[in-house]
């Protein structure tokens, strides 16, 4: 039996019908290469200085940076056409993460679920939530950002 065959309905029909959905789907490990070095990094070079709390916040934003560069790089590459399709992608990409951040953390890590969960309380002044926001809207502002530069450019030439 194929992993295909094991998929719900929906998504089969959307991987073999949306090209783009795919290539932004699989280029997910991409960003979640970033994710893990950028926390590697927080690790080994800054959270003893400056303590977990500000090193966590320090990564967040850091890591906000560098996958709004990423994705822009893979909206000039796949261009996501609509809004909608942008959107998918995003929510994609946040359960993607999501999935990655409780599984791994939690099997590989050895995380307690108590301990994962923390970082969703913003109260606490952790901001993981925010970077899963902008996981979920990112793809939306960059192609809305390219797409207002291409009007402005059309509206320029007449």
């Amino acid at each position: 039996m194929s992993v295909i065959t094991l998929q719900p309905r929906v998504l089969r029909r959307r991987l073999h019908r949306d090209p783009i959905w795919r290539r932004w789907t699989a280029a997910w490990l991409g960003g979640a290469a970033l994710g893990v070095v950028n926390g590697a990094i927080r690790e080994t070079v800054y959270a003893d200085r400056v303590g977990d709390l500000t090193a966590n916040q320090i990564s967040g934003a850091t890591l906000v940076g560098l996958l709004a560069v990423y994705f822009w790089a893979l909206d000039r590459r796949w261009p996501i056409p609509t809004a909608r399709h942008a959107y998918a992608v995003g929510g994609t990409w946040v359960l993607l993460t999501v999935a990655f951040e409780f599984l791994f953390g939690h099997y590989v890590d050895g995380d307690s679920w108590s301990e994962l969960l923390e970082n969703y309380d913003l109260t606490g002044g952790h901001l993981w939530i925010l970077v899963l926001a902008w996981i979920g809207i990112g793809p939306s502002v960059i192609r809305a950002l390219r797409v207002r530069r291409a009007d402005k450019n059309e509206g320029g030439r007449s």
